[in-house]
């Protein structure tokens, strides 16, 4: 697989690419923990508007090893690395997260349906080629490029070279998940259909303070978030920013404990191994915010959080004490807060839940886009996705309209 002096080759490990090769083109010109927007306006060759993205922890070269290293994705997990590495004249310049899998599990946008039906009319699903950081659903850069370089070329490139790969490795399609939208429309370019779907982000108007915010709210919802923080609060329990070297090992036992108590109820086995934090809080513990509560003496609850230039990326939430509103303290409020006081953009709080409407979380757009290899299962997906497209779009704007803001000006705080 090549093109010009680029040359395109599949790694079976992230480690197979050196953490400064792979974080140059995954954040370039890191800035990091909300101090620095890390944007760039657009480069010489960037007519897609692929500008240089804000620098996002997930697709790290230390998230994504810890995925790697803990166990937590592997090929024995389903999770098999097939990294797509792009080089100019012998030097990495691009790169793709990229894993051949064998399930549809720990991915956010859901493809069962395609999955059931290829295989009842006798066709194979099963490998498929997955571009996306695993069990994440967060938004961010998928064809990360180098700095320095022909930012349209290379990713041309790497667009190609995922087609190349699908058919190289005998898999049923590419599926490009939770995508940059200029990402999405390039990829369509290259015979990806384009999916949508949505989820529900904070967005800050330079608010100064959580009362700024709440000032923004109709009377009623300012109200009952009010009563919502007031009651989750009201059994003793405090709450805790961990973050760096505050958070201990002893920290993360605690929050794996939830994580385990709440996911084996919500999934039957939660994917990321206790390794998993241990190797996170080693590597880029700088990125990771906890959230704690703790009542009498010992942590009942628990939200880990990663901290990107914008945006502060809300994952995971477990508790072993189960109290009125603390999940909506510790997962969206406390969200919004060290957001505010961080001076950071948005706050995504993962996937689904319309119930973060009514908590100031507006819908927003995602983009996922699949190159289908089989002719016939394309034609019938692309019939479908046209038409969720347009439902994913209208309901979007119909959950808009139920916001908690204020609609008129006459209406005092």
């Amino acid at each position: 697989m090549a093109s010009s002096d680029i040359t395109l080759e599949a790694v079976p490990s992230i480690g197979e690419v050196s953490p400064e090769d792979w974080d140059a083109c995954a954040n370039p010109g890191k800035a990091c923990n909300g101090h620095d927007a890390g944007t760039s306006s657009a480069l010489p060759g960037d007519s897609l508007g692929l500008l240089k993205p804000a620098y996002n922890p997930f697709v790290s070269h230390a998230f994504l090893s810890a995925v790697e290293k803990s166990g937590s994705a592997t090929i024995r997990t389903g999770w098999g690395p097939r990294h797509l590495v792009a080089k100019l004249d012998g030097r990495v310049a691009g790169v793709v997260p990229c894993y051949l899998k064998s399930h549809s599990q720990g991915e956010y946008v859901f493809d069962r349906g395609w999955a059931d039906a290829y295989e009842r009319a006798g066709g194979r699903y099963y490998p498929k080629l997955q571009v996306s950081v695993p069990f994440t659903p967060a938004t961010g850069p998928r064809l990360l490029v180098r700095d320095g370089v022909d930012r349209e070329r290379i990713s041309e490139a790497l667009a190609s070279g995922l087609v190349a790969l699908c058919g190289v490795s005998k898999a049923s399609a590419v599926h490009v998940t939770f995508a940059r939208e200029a990402e999405w429309k390039l990829l369509a370019k290259h015979g990806f259909l384009q999916r949508t779907d949505q989820q529900f982000h904070w967005h800050n108007d330079g608010f100064a303070s959580f009362d700024d915010f709440l000032a923004t709210l109709n009377s009623r919802h300012r109200k009952s978030i009010k009563r919502e923080r007031r009651d989750a609060l009201a059994a003793g329990i405090t709450i805790h920013w961990l973050t760096g070297k505050d958070i201990t090992e002893d920290a993360w036992d605690a929050f794996f404990m939830f994580y385990m108590e709440t996911g084996s109820r919500k999934w039957g086995r939660p994917y990321l191994t206790r390794e998993f934090f241990s190797l996170i809080g080693e590597t880029m513990s700088e990125d990771v915010l906890l959230v704690m509560a703790r009542r009498n003496g010992r942590w009942i609850a628990g939200a880990i959080n990663f901290i990107g230039s914008d945006t502060l990326f809300g994952r995971n939430w477990g508790a072993v004490e189960h109290h009125p509103f603390l999940h909506f303290e510790v997962c969206y409020y406390q969200a919004i807060d060290f957001a505010i006081k961080r001076g950071l953009k948005h706050v995504e709080a993962g996937a689904q839940g319309e119930h973060k409407i009514a908590r100031g979380y507006l819908p927003q757009t995602t983009h996922s886009a699949h190159f289908i290899a089989d002719p016939g299962l394309r034609r019938a997906i692309d019939d479908y996705l046209k038409r969720e497209r347009a439902y994913v779009a209208e309901t979007g704007r119909e959950l808009a309209e139920l916001g908690p803001f204020r609609k008129g000006i006459d209406e005092v705080p």
